[in-house]
């Protein structure tokens, strides 16, 4: 069982100490106690908290799909030229990049500020851990 200190706990929900704390004293969150006496919280349960708490924008297509990795965004940079692009959405904390034509920035009427969905259709994706955790 993974267990990490309050301070990682609170970087991966991106709160304060604090807040992770009060989490606990509320028990949204439990706590347990390493072997040097520290305040440590078990990674599942924060991890289970964290799905929990992912708010992201609903899907304002109305359109049913099989691609499940789909994210709700807006669209923060556009870089072109004459034939490719790069777009850029931040959906909730997720930052989400896609290579497309310029042809098909321009007939989806992309532009800094406008709604879109980044759905994302991977065949590999790749994991890593901390150094040192393997």
């Amino acid at each position: 069982m993974t267990q990490l200190r309050i301070g990682e706990a609170a970087r991966f929900l991106a709160v304060s100490d604090d807040t992770v704390r009060r989490w606990i004293d509320a028990g949204v969150l439990g706590s347990s106690r390493d072997a040097a006496g520290r305040a440590v919280v078990d990674a599942l349960e924060l991890a289970r908290l964290a799905q929990r708490n992912a708010v992201l924008p609903g899907d304002p297509s109305d359109i049913g799909r099989s691609a499940r990795n789909r994210f709700v965004g807006i669209v923060t940079d556009i870089v072109q030229d004459t034939v490719m692009a790069q777009v850029e959405l931040q959906c909730g904390p997720h930052r989400v990049v896609s290579l497309m034509s310029s042809e098909a920035v321009r007939d989806l009427g992309l532009e800094p500020g406008s709604v879109a969905i980044a759905v994302v259709k991977a065949t590999t994706v790749i994991i890593e851990t901390p150094a040192g955790k393997a």
